[in-house]
């Protein structure tokens, strides 16, 4: 039996992949020119470019795997045309994502990067100037009610949280569930875990933070896009917004913005869904839908 050839496009473990593929599927770390020509399939790093060009290199493709659940950076309507089967991994990295957000909210809320660099530069006596919030009776507003979004909710709640979800597109408890406007005003941390899409581009901007309470903490580990940067800076600037977290930017990597600089931002380069389980997790999940389509 003739072995066909699934290419990683970004970087992919063999080690994790190969034995999902099994014997007749020979999987290429660092495809070359032929290899990306002759492959059947491909698993694609969820910041990999799948358009018109690459599908022209690769006329033998009949499914790629994309680690997430992100298809914005794939022609769609390309892949379609050409038979391609577009397959993401929903749910293998959903608990580290949720985990990577409250970690952020949790370093925002009791200061923990202005804290250390107070220690480490021998300002031990300007900790009065860096008070630390609570988490515990606060509410935590949750944008998206999808995997990562209903285990947020859970940690909100072992943390002895309220909370407020809002998702146009899923159905939500009643005791949950708020618009907008009701979540903005009442949210002491507000958490983003919905796709990106032009009717939610800049979700987070000049008006909606007019809508929240002063001090509020925002934390974006979806997608880049969802908050206007400049906006949220601004308020940064005025205490209106009391720190931001963000795993997601518009352009990865970003350029970068004077947010980075500001002591109440804590960032991280999309890294938060790829924790050593989930990476591994995800990778397998993705090599077991090559496989079953080829």
């Amino acid at each position: 039996m003739t072995s066909k050839i699934v290419v990683a496009l970004g970087s992919v473990q063999s080690k994790i992949v190969q034995p999902i593929l099994g014997p007749h599927i020979n999987f290429i770390e660092n495809p070359s020119s032929n290899d990306l020509t002759e492959a059947s399939g491909a698993i694609v790093r969820a910041n990999y470019h799948c358009d018109q060009a690459l599908f022209e290199k690769m006329p033998n493709l009949k499914v790629i795997a994309r680690t997430g659940v992100g298809v914005e950076l794939v022609d769609l309507i390309e892949a379609d045309r050409r038979k391609i089967i577009v397959l993401t991994t929903p749910g293998a990295n959903s608990k580290a994502v949720a985990e990577g957000a409250f970690a952020h909210i949790l370093a925002l809320s009791k200061r923990l990067q202005p804290l250390t660099k107070l220690v480490r530069e021998d300002n031990w006596n300007q900790k009065e100037s860096y008070p630390v919030g609570d988490l515990s009776g606060e509410t935590l507003g949750v944008i998206g009610y999808g995997r990562i979004g209903k285990i947020m909710v859970n940690l909100a709640h072992a943390f002895e949280m309220k909370t407020i979800v809002f998702d146009p597109n899923v159905e939500i408890p009643m005791d949950l569930r708020g618009d907008l406007d009701t979540l903005y005003s009442q949210s002491d941390y507000i958490s983003l875990h919905i796709p990106y899409s032009a009717e939610n581009s800049q979700l987070i901007n000049q008006s909606s933070i007019k809508l929240m309470k002063d001090g509020v903490i925002l934390v974006n580990c979806s997608r880049g896009g969802l908050i206007n940067l400049d906006d949220a800076l601004a308020a940064l600037l005025t205490g209106k917004v009391g720190g931001i977290g963000l795993d997601a930017f518009e352009n990865e990597p970003p350029e970068h913005h004077p947010i980075f600089d500001h002591e109440n931002a804590v960032l991280t380069p999309h890294l938060m869904g790829l924790s050593r389980k989930s990476t591994v997790a995800t990778y397998q999940m993705a090599a077991q839908g090559v496989r079953d389509v080829l």
